[in-house]
């Protein structure tokens, strides 16, 4: 190569390295304004989620949740007391329960994003042993306490028919919404916001508190109790293992629905019962 060509194919190689590092640069710019923009926006009141204004519903003449206290998983001390002035979503879980595991990286990325103005707390329904729960947590990297569902919270939050099942506790503790079956993260962000005081671009409606007291298993709620059906004489694995199949094989009544939510919806159907007490018995009898 004679030196002319070499000296102009360097000065080509010279110019577009500059020109490379000159467009990272406004790139890198760009992209550390937008992220400054984004953080102003979200101090203002934008939540990260796109959509128009939506219509919250929230319980009129909120009742106050009863006292608690209950012990994480890792064993610290979770109270009714320590949330004072915080928005709480109690969330009712299972490790087994597919619509409790797909919320849960909204709840995670919800948690740390309002960690100063929100708690959650997941209240696990297993039957399996606590370590078992705590590897769950851990391999997902849940970011708010857990703890083991026991009478005393299954009295302070009664009701819990189907998972997942959440209730929404304003920062006074006041019971002002139950969700059944998966939470919508931008609905679910909004009430957050509203209750925090923040900036929502959101109408408010209340509602009597009676509105949800016929089980709903829309949203992907699993039933833990179906009418007609005992599964307390089952071991824990083998009550983990009914559950799973009533709530995912299909009634042949014609319906379209699944063994367990026909038995919701119609506990006089006369195909889903002898349906369920089948899948209950044969799985009895594998033991």
């Amino acid at each position: 190569m004679n030196t002319p060509r070499a000296l102009t194919l360097v000065a080509v190689v010279v110019v577009g390295a500059l020109l490379v590092t000159w467009a990272a640069s406004r790139y890198s710019r760009r992209v550390d304004g937008s992220s400054q923009n984004a953080g102003v926006e979200a101090e203002a009141g934008a939540p990260s989620i796109g959509g128009g204004p939506v219509t919250l519903r929230f319980f009129r003449n909120p009742a106050a949740a009863p006292r608690f206290a209950a012990r994480d998983l890792e064993g610290r001390e979770v109270s009714s007391a320590s949330l004072h002035g915080k928005v709480v979503i109690v969330n009712f879980w299972a490790t087994w329960c597919a619509p409790c595991r797909a919320e849960i990286p909204d709840l995670i990325a919800l948690q740390s994003k309002y960690r100063d103005r929100l708690q959650i707390i997941g209240i696990s329904q297993d039957e399996a042993p606590p370590e078992v729960v705590k590897r769950f947590a851990a391999e997902h990297r849940i970011n708010y306490p857990v703890v083991m569902t026991t009478p005393e919270l299954e009295k302070t939050f009664p009701g819990v028919s189907a998972l997942p099942t959440s209730f929404i506790l304003d920062r006074e503790s006041r019971v002002v919404q139950k969700h059944v079956g998966m939470l919508t993260a931008r609905t679910t962000e909004y009430e957050t916001r509203a209750l925090a005081g923040l900036p929502v671009n959101a109408s408010i409606e209340e509602v009597d508190p009676s509105q949800g007291l016929k089980l709903d298993l829309s949203n992907g709620a699993q039933a833990i109790t179906i009418p007609g059906i005992d599964l307390a004489s089952l071991p824990a694995a083998r009550r983990t293992e009914a559950l799973q199949k009533l709530n995912s094989q299909p009634c042949t009544c014609g319906c379209d629905l699944t063994v367990a939510k026909c038995r919701v919806d119609d506990p006089t159907c006369g195909v889903s019962l002898p349906l369920a007490r089948q899948i209950v018995q044969q799985i009895a009898g594998s033991q």
